[in-house]
C-alpha cells in the first residue's frame, strides 16, 4: 500500500512536468510571436557636439519621441548638434524604432579634431577620410551627401574601404557629408554616425595683384565740415587658401605717399564669389576740419603676389539750409493750394473776364440776322441822353436830342446814323408768344446784347429774365458780346442798382461785377457823354448783318 501511493505520486509529478513542457512549448512560443506592431530596431551613436542628421526610410521621414512628459519630433532631413538630451528611443511612421544614444567626446578612445572639416580643390580628385577610423577596427564605411546616400551611377566616386574618393571634385560638393560604420558591442550593433563639413575651394591661387573697385584714381569725395565722415575701399581678390589679402586707409600729409600715417579703421568684411573674394574697409574721420581738404587719402590693397592703391581727395560741401530746402516746397505747395481754392471760387468771374476781354477774336463769321439785340426798359422816369458831336449837327437838334428818352435815342443812333440792325422786343416781336422761346431765338440771331441797367430794368422780371439768359448764352457761346450800359444820377460817379425785390439770382449778382460796361452821364455838357458814344462804337461789332427778309426772320411769327 505505502508502494503504491509512492507510485502514484511519482506519477503524477511526472505528468505534471510533461504538462509544463507542452505548455510552454506551444503557449510561449505563440507568447513569442504575438505581433507588437513595431518592427526591428536601428541602434545609431552619436558625439556629443558634432553636427548629427537622424536617418531617412523616406523622403522627409520624422522620429518622435514620446518618452518624459513632453514629446518631441525630428524630420530626417534636419542637421542639429547632437545633445545628451537627444538620447532615446524614437518611431516614426512606418512604426520604425530607432535608438540614439549620444556619447560625450571624452568616453572616445581617440579623437582628432581636424578630421571633422576637410578643404577641397575643385576639378581634381579629392579624398575624405570618416573620423575616428584610424584608431578603431570597424568595418567600412557607407557615405551620404546631406540626407542622401552616394550613388555610383550618378557620381563617380570609389569607396576605398575607410575613405571616400571623389574622381572630380565639384563647387556643389561643398556641404557636410556623413558616413556611417558598424561596431558590435556586446553582441548588438550599433551604427556609429560622423560628420565632415566639406569646403571646395578653386584649383588655383592667386595669380595677379589685387583690383580696387572703389574709390577710382584720384576721385574727390564731397564732406561737410565739422562732421565725421568714412572713407571706403573696395577691393577684389583672387583666391588664396592661405589668405594673405589686406585693405588698409592712410593719410598722406601735404598730399606725399612717402610720408603717410595709417587711419583708423573698421574691421574688414569678406564677400566670397568662389574664384574671387571682395574685401570692403572703411576709415572713419572724427571731424573733417580743413587740414583735410588739402590732404590726400589713400587705399592699398595687397595679396602675396602685389600691392594696389589709389589716391583720393575730400572738397567740402556747401550746407544744406533745411529751412530753404523744406521752406520753398512748402510755399509752392501753399501757393498751389491758395490758387486752386480761388480758382474754384472765382472761375465763374474769371470766364467772363476772359470772354470779355478776348471776344473780338472769336467771331466766327456766321451771319445774323441782327447786329445788337438791345435790351431795355420803358419808363417815363427815363433819363434824357446827350449827344455826341458825331451825331449832331445842328443846335436845334441838339436841344430835340437832349429831351428824347435815352432808350429811343441809341436805338435811333445804332440804326439810322451807324447802319445798324437792331432787334427790340417790344417792337420786332408781336405780344402773345412764348416769351421764353422769343428771348433765346433773338440771342441766337444777334451778334451782341447790349443792356441798359436802370433801377427800373433790375425790377423788371422779363428785363432780368433777358440778362441772365444773355450771360449765359456768353458763357456758352464764344461768338456772342455782351455789354452794359449803366445809367446814372446827375453828377453821379457810381452805377445806380439798388437792392430789388426779389433779389438778384447768385449768378446775375457776381455777373454783374465783372462784365464790361459802359457809365452814361445826362449832363449834355460833359465830355463823359463824347467818351461814352466813342467806346459804344469800339465795342460793337465790325461786321454789319446782311438785310434779310421779314419772313425769314422769326418762323411762325411776324415783325410789326
Amino acid at each position: 500500500m505505502k508502494i503504491w501511493s509512492r507510485s502514484m505520486r511519482a506519477a503524477v509529478a511526472l505528468l505534471c512536468f510533461v504538462f509544463l513542457v507542452v505548455s510552454e512549448g506551444c503557449c510561449g512560443k505563440n507568447l513569442r510571436n504575438k505581433p507588437t506592431g513595431l518592427q526591428p530596431a536601428w541602434r545609431y551613436r552619436a558625439v556629443e557636439g558634432e553636427i548629427f542628421r537622424m536617418p531617412c526610410r523616406e523622403s522627409g521621414d520624422s522620429w518622435f519621441r514620446t518618452e518624459g512628459k513632453e514629446s518631441s519630433s525630428i524630420n530626417c532631413q534636419t542637421k542639429f548638434v547632437a545633445e545628451v538630451k537627444h538620447s532615446g528611443t524614437y518611431n516614426n511612421t512606418s512604426r520604425f524604432l530607432l535608438t540614439l544614444q549620444v556619447v560625450e567626446k571624452s568616453s572616445l578612445r581617440c579623437f582628432q579634431p581636424n578630421e571633422r572639416s576637410v578643404t577641397l580643390r575643385a576639378a581634381v580628385r579629392g579624398t575624405i577620410t570618416c573620423p575616428r577610423l584610424t584608431c578603431r577596427n570597424d568595418s567600412n564605411a557607407v557615405w551620404y551627401k546631406e540626407h542622401r546616400r552616394l550613388n555610383k551611377t550618378k557620381r563617380d566616386f570609389c569607396e576605398d574601404g575607410r575613405l571616400l574618393q571623389l574622381c572630380e571634385v565639384f563647387k556643389k560638393d561643398s556641404g557636410v557629408f556623413f558616413c556611417d560604420r558598424q561596431t558590435i558591442e556586446s553582441g548588438v550593433t550599433w551604427t556609429f554616425r560622423a560628420a565632415v563639413k566639406v569646403t571646395v575651394v578653386p584649383r588655383f591661387e592667386a595669380t595677379t595683384s589685387p583690383e580696387i573697385t572703389y574709390p577710382s584714381a584720384e576721385e574727390v569725395e564731397e564732406v561737410e565740415l565739422g562732421r565725421p565722415h568714412s572713407l571706403t575701399c573696395k577691393a577684389v581678390f583672387d583666391f588664396e587658401l592661405n589668405v594673405s589679402a589686406k585693405v588698409e586707409w592712410f593719410l598722406n600729409h601735404g598730399g606725399n605717399s612717402t610720408n603717410s600715417t595709417p587711419l583708423p579703421m573698421d574691421d574688414p568684411r569678406n564677400k566670397l564669389l568662389f574664384e574671387k573674394t571682395e574685401v570692403t574697409r572703411r576709415a572713419r574721420i572724427g571731424e573733417v576740419t580743413a587740414r583735410h581738404l588739402n590732404q590726400a587719402f589713400t587705399c592699398v590693397a595687397s595679396n602675396a603676389v602685389g600691392t594696389s592703391s589709389v589716391t583720393m581727395r575730400l572738397r567740402a560741401r556747401r550746407p544744406v539750409r533745411w529751412r530753404s530746402l523744406i521752406g520753398c516746397p512748402l510755399a509752392c505747395f501753399l501757393l498751389a493750394a491758395g490758387l486752386g481754392i480761388l480758382l474754384r471760387a472765382k472761375w465763374l468771374e474769371i470766364r467772363l473776364i476772359c470772354r470779355s476781354r478776348f471776344q473780338r477774336g472769336n467771331d466766327t463769321g456766321e451771319e445774323k440776322e441782327f447786329d445788337v439785340f438791345l435790351s431795355h426798359v420803358w419808363s417815363p422816369g427815363s433819363p434824357t441822353w446827350a449827344g455826341g458831336s458825331d451825331f449832331i449837327s445842328t443846335e436845334a437838334e441838339e436841344k430835340l436830342n437832349a429831351q428824347r428818352p435815352g432808350e429811343v435815342l441809341l436805338s435811333q443812333v445804332l440804326e439810322d446814323r451807324w447802319g445798324y440792325r437792331v432787334c427790340l422786343l417790344e417792337r420786332d416781336i408781336l405780344p402773345g408768344g412764348a416769351f421764353t422761346n422769343d428771348v433765346v431765338l433773338a440771342l441766337k440771331r444777334s451778334r451782341m446784347l447790349l443792356c441798359v441797367l436802370s433801377a427800373d430794368y433790375l425790377a423788371d422780371a422779363n428785363a432780368v429774365f433777358v440778362l441772365e439768359t444773355g450771360v449765359k448764352a456768353f458763357l456758352q457761346n464764344a461768338a456772342l458780346r455782351l455789354l452794359l450800359v449803366r445809367t446814372r444820377g446827375t453828377g453821379g460817379t457810381s452805377p445806380s442798382l439798388p437792392r430789388t425785390d426779389p433779389p438778384l439770382s447768385k449768378l446775375l449778382q457776381r455777373s454783374l461785377k465783372v462784365l464790361p460796361g459802359l457809365d452814361w452821364s445826362s449832363d449834355p455838357s460833359s465830355s463823359t457823354a463824347d467818351r461814352f458814344w466813342t467806346s459804344l462804337r469800339k465795342a460793337l461789332p465790325d461786321r454789319r448783318a446782311a438785310a434779310v427778309s421779314s419772313e425769314t426772320s422769326f418762323p411762325q411769327r411776324r415783325f410789326k
